[in-house]
């Protein structure tokens, strides 16, 4: 029996009616078969007897990695400056291109179906493909290097940063908009005038909390070959020098901790 709320949050109890009744029995059951389905088919592909023996491995791998070697971490300073830049430069570089696909994108901007269109096909392209896969391919074609781990940042970025901003400049309030176009005004004064001060604090924050994701992003495209501290990582884990794995992880996990607290604070002044 659901129950519904007036305007001054009176609670009035509405009898189901038998069909609805019996659509909600249906859903909840096929909602258990599909469940079961999945349990069923994750258990055939699972090996149940590593799984059993996770916790002792688990304790064994840790037990490895400590004490850490803090005489390694001296080595890992321009692996994680390679990082940073691969991080901030990929998020410039993504904003870049970003920035004009998403006005392409927003209904009230576009000037064209068609680019419309085409920049939406930019976007979920650049979504579809996860950052990792990006250096891959990058790696391939560039090379192994700082350059493919920035390119593949930056393609992944403009996925998100076009998104999110073309969704802000779709909720723009109207109202600027028509009073400048009411005067006359051109199509790009119009823009700078009444709708990039609009959405100008949204894509500061979009920008600041995507370099904050690539951040975590770039510390693993090392493991592909493109640079940075995910090299170290990759050379530590093949030598089986646990002990320095630990220093990197703790490494990275600092460098984290300060990228979330700084653009925590760059996000509260702009917002």
């Amino acid at each position: 029996m659901p129950v519904s709320t007036t305007t001054q949050g009176t609670p009035i109890w509405r009898l189901r009616t038998p069909r609805a009744q019996w659509l909600s029995y249906l859903a909840w059951l096929a909602g258990i078969c599909l469940f079961l389905l999945c349990w069923k088919l994750i258990s055939d592909n699972t090996m149940w007897v590593f799984v059993e023996d996770a916790g002792r491995q688990g304790g064994d791998l840790i037990s490895r990695m400590l004490p850490p070697e803090w005489t390694y971490a001296h080595r890992l300073w321009k692996p994680m400056w390679d990082t940073m830049n691969i991080a901030t430069l990929g998020t410039l570089l993504g904003i870049v291109m970003a920035f004009p696909v998403a006005f392409l994108a927003a209904r009230n901007t576009s000037p064209h179906p068609l680019l419309r269109s085409a920049a939406l096909l930019i976007i979920v392209s650049s979504r579809s493909i996860n950052s990792l896969i990006w250096a891959m391919l990058l790696v391939t074609i560039l090379g192994p290097g700082v350059l493919a781990g920035i390119i593949a940042i930056a393609l992944r970025s403009i996925g998100f940063v076009g998104k999110l901003l073309y969704e802000a400049i779709e909720e723009i309030h109207p109202t600027p908009v028509e009073a400048i176009s009411a005067t006359g005004a051109s199509r790009m004064q119009v823009m700078s005038y009444g709708v990039l001060p609009q959405v100008l604090p949204a894509f500061a924050g979009i920008s600041v909390y995507r370099w904050d994701i690539n951040i975590r992003e770039s510390t693993v495209l090392g493991l592909v070959g493109a640079g940075g501290i995910g090299l170290q990582l990759n050379a530590a884990i093949n030598s089986l020098a646990w002990n320095q794995v630990s220093v990197i992880f703790l490494m990275i996990f600092v460098t984290v901790l300060a990228s979330e607290w700084i653009s925590a604070r760059v996000r509260h002044a702009v917002i």
